[in-house]
């Protein structure tokens, strides 16, 4: 009788429902507010050199994230090719950060470390030179390309808002680490730095 009278009530069905959910909810979120932090610390996760932030601004621009998304799943397939798959604390200095679920290209997060430098300007430059079977697009023009680091210093300020621990030593000296730097020589610096704090496998 109790259960056929709250199905007949609708507003104390309502109330209840609602006192459910708030219970829900704060089992599931109130204990965050005790943990110093939600991301496992990895041992070796450091912030972007002002070089490879660089690197990742004309990763993005160039939508190269739309193909290599860096995110490897928990999958044995995955991780037998790629390697250990992707955590939360490599990416904690990214924002935004770069994961999501297409994958056109490999997980560079576990790849891009893996060649040389060489490797990889040949790649930019002629990918199916290296790779045939490859789709992806040709950009010689990186290789070419002056980087314009004119809000580099910028651009590290607002990071170290978001909790980037670059400090004003790190941000005043950005300039000499991207001077005569080519967009190429920033890209590769930033493929290169991504997942080194997770050893790779031999792939």
């Amino acid at each position: 009788m109790r259960h056929e009278t709250l199905e007949k009530n609708s507003l104390i069905m309502a109330i209840l429902v609602a006192v459910v959910i708030s219970i829900g909810g704060l089992v599931e979120i109130v204990p965050l507010y005790f943990l110093p932090s939600t991301i496992p610390h990895v041992e070796g996760v450091k912030p972007y050199t002002p070089l490879q932030l660089e690197g990742r601004d004309i990763y993005i621009r160039e939508g190269c994230y739309n193909c290599h998304s860096q995110m490897i799943r928990p999958f044995r397939a995955e991780t037998e090719r790629y390697g250990h798959y992707s955590l939360a604390a490599e990416s904690m200095y990214d924002h935004p950060f770069q994961w999501g679920s297409k994958r056109t290209g490999p997980d560079l997060a576990r790849v891009g470390g893996k060649y040389p430098d060489a490797w990889h300007i040949q790649h930019m430059e002629d990918p199916k030179s290296l790779v045939p079977e490859s789709v992806m697009p040709r950009y010689p023009w990186l290789k070419n390309t002056l980087l314009d680091t004119s809000l580099t210093r910028k651009k590290m300020q607002v990071m170290k808002k978001l909790g980037v621990p670059y400090t004003d030593e790190d941000i005043e000296k950005a300039d000499e680490s991207v001077k005569d730097k080519t967009e190429l020589d920033a890209l590769i610096a930033y493929l290169q730095g991504l997942g080194t704090a997770v050893k790779r496998p031999n792939i």
